[in-house]
């Protein structure tokens, strides 16, 4: 047991020392192919960081044997936006709250285009209800219909990239960690120091996401209640430290366009691929973990269309997972 909370608590260390080292050079890949902050975040950060999450997918559902290993897959593509809706999102308020007086800021309101990330939950539910709605029925060719979701991801690139009208210099750029010296660092180091954390967090991940399913089965967890409840929380960690990151340097905007890129991600990359290999038919678990997504999604939505936006307004979102583990946790007890 020592040996697992030893690995557990390194792993998490090298995600966050990763995250530090991506957040920093992904900035910089998005100055030097001249993106502004949105697209930066929604496009480049959230791209790399889901990798990970969607490979865990893929092998599932592809490589998987057995309907319950396929079964994991599904789950993944389901857990990932919820962890994301709810405590991706009350984490940035958490981190604006209690960074307001390092920030010099004489409130706590979120400093984003709003009615951007208004256009973007609503882009969002629009493809997770669809989602939803095919975990729900059965029928002959929804297989081909993953393609649709494939093509949903594509669209939501070239609007976020044609759209992304804000300066590339908008945000203050710290120097690249790699090359410290550099005014202006070669595209080459910043693509090594991006490659590499992103492998580092790949890596990094994969074994805190182990730890935490060797300590569900030391502490005699179900298994199904990992897999639901904690499994999607580890692989979601770099969007959320690099969020935490990001709002420490006071740059809301790239650490919410990376939650909503990410979330964006996770709609229609693994499900597409899971619809592609499975059945997609939802447990009761599943249901309920789309209806609370939806409900948290909806919230937002709501509070980014207002236009002002206090940071412990995104608390709330948080206590929908809480809701979730306690239903999770009931429903496998009985």
């Amino acid at each position: 047991m020592l040996s697992i909370l030893s690995l557990f608590l390194v792993s998490a260390g090298a995600i966050y020392l990763a995250c530090e080292y991506f957040v920093n050079g992904i900035e910089w890949l998005g100055h030097r192919l001249k993106l502004g902050a949105t697209a930066t975040g929604t496009v480049l950060a959230a791209f790399g960081t889901a990798l990970p999450e969607s490979a865990v997918t893929f092998v599932a559902v592809v490589c998987g044997r057995t309907p319950a290993a396929r079964d994991i897959g599904v789950g993944a593509a389901m857990g990932g936006p919820l962890v994301l809706a709810t405590i991706a999102y009350a984490v940035v308020g958490v981190a604006l709250w209690g960074n307001q007086r390092r920030l010099q800021r004489g409130d706590v309101l979120v400093r984003i285009d709003h009615q951007r990330l208004a256009h973007d939950q609503a882009w969002f539910l629009a493809i997770f209800a669809v989602k939803v709605g095919l975990g729900l029925i059965a029928f002959a060719w929804k297989p081909w219909l993953g393609v649709a979701f494939l093509l949903a991801y594509a669209l939501y690139v070239w609007r976020e990239v044609r759209s992304d009208d804000s300066a590339p210099e908008e945000e203050v750029l710290e120097p690249l960690m790699l090359r410290p010296r550099d005014a202006e660092p070669a595209l080459r180091w910043v693509l090594a120091q991006t490659g590499a954390a992103l492998l580092v967090i790949a890596v990094a991940s994969r074994v805190f996401v182990s730890q935490l399913e060797a300590i569900g089965v030391a502490l005699a967890l179900p298994p199904h209640l990992v897999a639901l409840l904690l499994s999607p929380v580890a692989t979601e960690l770099p969007e959320t430290l690099n969020a935490l990151i990001w709002v420490r340097q006071g740059k809301e905007r790239l650490a919410l366009a990376n939650i909503s890129g990410a979330m964006m991600i996770q709609a229609t990359i693994p499900s597409a691929l899971a619809i592609f290999a499975t059945p997609w038919l939802f447990d009761p678990p599943l249901i309920v973990s789309g209806a609370l997504t939806a409900a948290a999604i909806v919230y937002l939505w709501w509070l980014f269309r207002r236009g002002r936006v206090d940071a412990r307004r995104l608390l709330p979102v948080g206590l929908l997972y809480a809701v979730f583990a306690a239903f999770v946790a009931w429903h496998y007890a009985g």
